[in-house]
């Protein structure tokens, strides 16, 4: 894999998301991880797989349900006003803080 730019983006950890396309388009959850690298992310509850783990010290073994990460092209912000997917831009408060803003209502995501 080519070293790209790392792109600048717009959803973080903690963000409520939804799914966009696939198997699991509609799905809502909350976002565990951003893994810069690979342009995706965890999100709870969504694109569940199963592990076959051997038994360990610490834990039991056996078939474990965890979340797959998912690209981050397939996600979009829910927006806290209206609670649809939108997307994101920014603006700068009176303060000078620089904070994200949903396009859809307007309304400040970070506070």
């Amino acid at each position: 894999m080519e070293a790209k730019v790392n792109p600048k983006f717009r959803i973080k950890k903690g963000d409520e998301v939804v799914v966009l396309s696939g198997k699991d388009k509609g799905k809502r959850g909350k976002v565990l991880r951003v893994l810069r690298k690979e342009e995706r992310v965890l999100v709870q509850g969504v694109r569940m797989i199963k592990r076959h783990t051997r038994p360990s010290q610490t834990s039991p073994g056996g078939i474990l349900e965890k979340e797959a990460p998912l690209h981050i092209s397939k996600v979009a912000l829910v927006d806290p006003k209206l609670g649809k997917p939108t997307r994101v831009g920014y603006k700068f408060l009176e303060n000078g803080r620089k904070v994200r803003v949903a396009k859809l209502s307007g309304e400040v995501i970070d506070l």
